[in-house]
């Protein structure tokens, strides 16, 4: 069973940091993506960041670029999104996910942890 583990989430005041990070237990090597998505309430999920596993190519979404970094340690299977001068409207629940483009395509998730930034 794959299992994508998040932690680091929490509440902060605007302006401050935090780093979020996802234990991936079957490897990051073993998915063709991995990176963050994040839900706000009432909103769609949108795609904040991702790398490519065997590249370590970034995505990370243009309204986040100057603050927030995708960043991995294989050696842990860990993958982190350093935020940084955080604002109220990055209040979301944070999934962590792998994308594997191998038929079937699939993607599994994390169970989510919570950011909340206070104004």
């Amino acid at each position: 069973q794959v299992q994508l583990v998040e932690s680091g989430g929490g509440v902060v005041q605007a302006g401050e940091s935090l780093r979020l990070s996802c234990l991936v237990s079957r490897g990051i090597s073993s998915f063709n993506s991995v990176g963050w998505y994040r839900q706000a309430p009432g909103m769609q999920r949108e795609l904040v960041a991702s790398l490519t596993s065997y590249d370590g190519r970034s995505y990370v979404l243009d309204s986040v670029k100057d603050r927030f970094t995708i960043s991995r340690n294989n050696a842990k299977d860990t993958i982190y999104l350093q935020m940084s001068s955080l604002k109220y409207e990055d209040t979301a629940v944070y999934y962590c996910f792998g994308e594997s483009l191998m038929p079937p395509h699939s993607i599994d998730w994390g169970q989510g942890t919570q950011v909340t930034v206070s104004s």
